[in-house]
């Protein structure tokens, strides 16, 4: 059982004031536990989950890519158009866009949706996913083409008058001005656990992601781009993306017997390669996340309040894949845990896709935005971190274990 931490009502300096969920939109009901084989759209059960988000409180919805999946703008736009306030993130490998088109659709898409577009640079872990679309620059390079790719957007969007370049890997002339976003500049994200991805990151990233992992690790990892930042010049630093896959029912017990379920419909769907992109994912993981995921759940499957790691063993640590098991109050209150770290953007999505991204805004969504409103409010934390304490109280512990061998 891990110990419990001291817990005061005094809220952590390094605690977040506010906070916005993310969900990543599915396109089909195939999923991790019920594969179907299908490669398209189905366009009613899009419309219904992206809905279904907007409904439940989420602020932004990732559109993920791949070299075989639908792409990222063109869903991106739908799901401008399907909402009226979920901000679309559209996921962007440097590779397949040449910049100054990119801030052209980036900036598009902004306009249209006044001013919810957001881009998640991928610079790209595994070297026969890029070749698959052309690409063969090695990984340090990658990074590097990242960094002038962020460059170029930022001035296509805010250069008032034309400009040439002359880089590493682009090169144009007389350029602009480009077509402008709705507002501001559009916020960039990236991520990775590489020393490029965090160079990149501080120095210039507005976003740095993270996939879900132990606190203090976390916590660890947090400083180190704010360090980045601060020595680079900045005087503000990237906000904090983390990222889970709760798994939620009535009582922590209930919640474990589900979880216990669900990785073994999901271990057995990953060992026969069932679902998306999971043959390209065999073999050891080059990416530097991956291969922490899967140190993680090697020492350990059971972290914190309520973080658990076997969802990644059996996945191979394939995207983002560590789990938060328990009831809406004990998820609720490590998601805060998260918070009081330093995360204010929150990603959750879920095994059932659709029944999950529900229950979150129905059962998950609100309890953390009231603990937030009290702090507001108060000064002062609220209970439900004192209250719900998962893997810090020996019940839950049994509850975890309950028939393993």
């Amino acid at each position: 059982m891990t110990s419990a931490p001291a817990f005061d009502q005094t809220i952590p300096g390094t605690a977040s004031e506010e906070v916005e969920f993310i969900s990543l939109s599915h396109l089909n009901p195939s999923t991790e536990l019920n594969p179907i084989r299908t490669r398209g759209i189905d366009l009613n059960y899009f419309r219904t989950y992206v809905r279904s988000l907007e409904e439940g409180g989420f602020d932004y919805t990732l559109l993920p890519y791949g070299s075989s999946t639908a792409d990222s703008f063109v869903v991106a736009s739908a799901v401008g158009q399907l909402t009226e306030r979920i901000k679309p993130i559209v996921a962007l490998r440097p590779n397949t866009t040449f910049p100054l088109v990119a801030a052209q659709k980036l900036a598009t898409l902004d306009q249209l949706t006044e001013g919810r577009a957001v881009v998640h640079l991928i610079s790209g872990g595994n070297d026969a996913e890029q070749a698959r679309q052309g690409d063969y620059l090695p990984k340090d390079r990658r990074y590097r083409r990242t960094s002038e790719y962020i460059d170029l957007l930022r001035r296509a969007w805010t250069e008032p008058a034309p400009f040439s370049h002359e880089g590493e890997f682009y090169q144009f002339d007389d350029f602009g001005p480009g077509f402008a976003p709705h507002g501001s500049p559009i916020p960039i994200s990236i991520g990775g656990q590489s020393e490029e991805a965090f160079r990149i990151g501080g120095e210039k990233a507005d976003i740095f992601s993270f996939w879900g992992e132990p606190l203090d690790d976390l916590r660890g990892e947090i400083e180190r781009v704010h360090a980045i930042a601060r020595a680079a010049g900045r005087t503000t630093v990237p906000r904090i993306w983390v990222t889970f896959r709760p798994i939620i029912a009535q009582t922590d017990e209930l919640a474990w017997q589900k979880a216990h379920s669900y990785v073994a419909k999901i271990s057995e769907t990953f060992s026969k390669s069932a679902f998306g992109k999971q043959r390209h994912q065999q073999g050891a993981p080059e990416n530097v996340g991956s291969q922490r995921a899967l140190s993680f759940a090697e020492k350990a499957e059971l972290y914190d309040r309520a973080l658990w790691t076997r969802t990644a063993a059996v996945t191979n640590a394939a995207g983002a894949s560590t789990a938060l098991v328990g009831s809406p109050e004990t998820v609720a209150a490590a998601i805060l845990d998260y918070i009081d770290r330093g995360a204010s953007l929150v990603s959750i999505r879920g095994y059932d896709t659709l029944a999950d991204a529900v229950d979150y805004g129905r059962h998950v969504l609100p309890l953390v935005h009231q603990e937030l409103a009290h702090r507001k409010a108060t000064g002062r934390r609220g209970t439900l971190q004192a209250e719900h304490l998962g893997n810090y109280a020996e019940d839950y512990r049994r509850y975890a274990t309950a028939g393993q061998a």
